[in-house]
């Protein structure tokens, strides 16, 4: 069995973080078992979809490096729907429903109030042909609803949550269709995995009473239903469900300068037993993807943990892979002096300004003598190999200092910084008329 998932957004916004999981782990999934990941628009809500979002979401999915190896679309299978649907209609498994929202509301509140779960009476089912007529005479249209099997039961192995079991009858028949006649998510969702052949479904577990009654339309079809990982929702850093996750996207990410690999290392590992580990290539997170390491708890996101991981990606990158994200005339030897003291890549340019000055030195004070003593040294070692520790090595000789005294005040002169990349590898860079210039200008205070 060829393993095939799906990731099915609705083109109606961007993705944010808890999509971008699910895609990510559909993905992680196919690949690993070296099976095909498909990307399927759920665009059936035409008033709120939108071309520009389905253009972003294949954009989000190519910068993250989630190929998707077919692209389906729901609009173009509407025709498909009807088929499906005026079988199951002539089977009885759909019938006609009339209520409107309010009067399924009082329902609900008078159900509640008598201390009994809300769930849908039926009513339409009593209704004969004469009362349909009347109604349809009236203007009304119906709504659909799936029939569910009470006396079937609905249970499944899930993936990360084990066994799951429900009751049929203590659960509303579902909307399938509004009276407009455009479709809700329950059905056509049902129709594409059995069409697509999908195996394995990963979603979250908001979607748990949902698999329960697609088990039943699956079955209703005569369509084996695919396997379903139910994952605990992301959470923010807090412990709480955030309303922030919903605007962290894509763009969000980039604004930050944040890597692509360190979402992808992040969110791979993120809710499981695994530790968070920053890979530039994915294939070490395949290789030791399985369901069985999710747990139940609620997975938490944090920024600064994804800060963190990017820090520790950005100073794995390869000068080829940011050379057009890095200023004019920074080459390889700068980006890896730079490197291991960045963020992000964006980071680089701060530091670079360091190499070509000017700098804000801070007030030499009483080293201004020590200062001017080292532009003197500086002018008179070879700057063609490893000039920092000719210049660090002629000045301990000379003065006798060591340590913080003897590296601190030539770091601050030619840098600005207390703190930075290693000066063995950022003097040459400075080059020798600039790193004298710096010196000199600082031992005149």
């Amino acid at each position: 069995m060829t393993v095939i998932t799906r990731f099915a957004p609705s083109p109606t916004g961007l993705l944010h973080v808890g999509n971008i999981r699910t895609a990510l782990h559909n993905w992680m999934w196919a690949k690993a078992q070296g099976g095909r990941f498909l990307l399927r628009i759920d665009d059936t809500d035409a008033q709120r979809s939108e071309e520009r979002f389905v253009d972003a979401i294949r954009a989000d999915l190519a910068w993250l490096g989630l190929h998707p190896d077919a692209e389906e679309r729901q609009s173009a299978r509407t025709a498909r729907y009807e088929a499906v649907f005026e079988e199951l209609r002539a089977a009885g498994h759909i019938y006609p429903a009339y209520e409107t929202a309010q009067e399924l509301d009082l329902k609900r509140k008078i159900q509640r109030g008598r201390g009994l779960p809300p769930v849908y009476d039926r009513a339409a089912l009593a209704l004969t042909d004469a009362d349909r007529a009347a109604l349809a005479a009236d203007g009304v249209r119906p709504h659909w609803r799936f029939k569910l099997d009470h006396a079937a039961p609905i249970a499944w192995i899930d993936l990360i949550r084990g066994p799951q079991a429900f009751d049929a009858a203590t659960m509303s028949d579902p909307v399938i269709r509004r009276a407009d006649g455009s479709w809700l998510y329950m059905l056509p969702s049902a129709i594409d995995d059995m069409d697509m052949r999908v195996t394995h479904v990963v979603r979250g577990e908001d979607h748990v009473t949902n698999t329960a009654l697609q088990l039943q339309m699956f079955a209703a079809m005569g369509a084996r239903a695919p396997a379903f990982a139910h994952e605990a929702l992301l959470t923010g850093a807090e412990g709480k469900l955030s309303k922030r996750l919903g605007s962290l996207g894509v763009d969000a990410f980039r604004e930050q300068g944040i890597e692509p690999a360190a979402i992808v290392s992040l969110l791979a590992r993120l809710g499981t037993s695994l530790a968070v580990e920053p890979h530039l290539d994915p294939a070490p997170l395949l290789d030791t993807f399985d369901f069985a390491h999710f747990g139940r708890a609620p997975a938490r996101f944090d920024e600064r943990e994804l800060a963190q991981v990017n820090a520790r990606i950005v100073h794995q990158l390869p000068f080829a892979a940011v050379a057009d994200r890095l200023p004019a005339g920074m080459d390889a030897a700068a980006w890896d002096a730079i490197r291991p003291n960045l963020e992000t890549v964006g980071g680089a340019a701060e530091w670079w300004h360091v190499v070509e000055g000017p700098v804000d030195a801070p007030a030499p004070g009483e080293e201004a003598a020590y200062l001017a003593q080292a532009a003197e040294v500086a002018r008179a070692i070879d700057w063609s190999v490893d000039p920092w520790h000719a210049l660090t090595t002629a000045l301990k000789e000379a003065t006798g200092r060591k340590g913080k005294p003897l590296f601190l005040p030539l770091r601050r002169a030619l840098t600005g910084r207390d703190h930075g990349p290693d000066m063995a590898a950022l003097l040459p860079l400075i080059g020798r008329d600039r790193a004298i210039a710096r010196l000199d200008s600082n031992s005149r205070g």
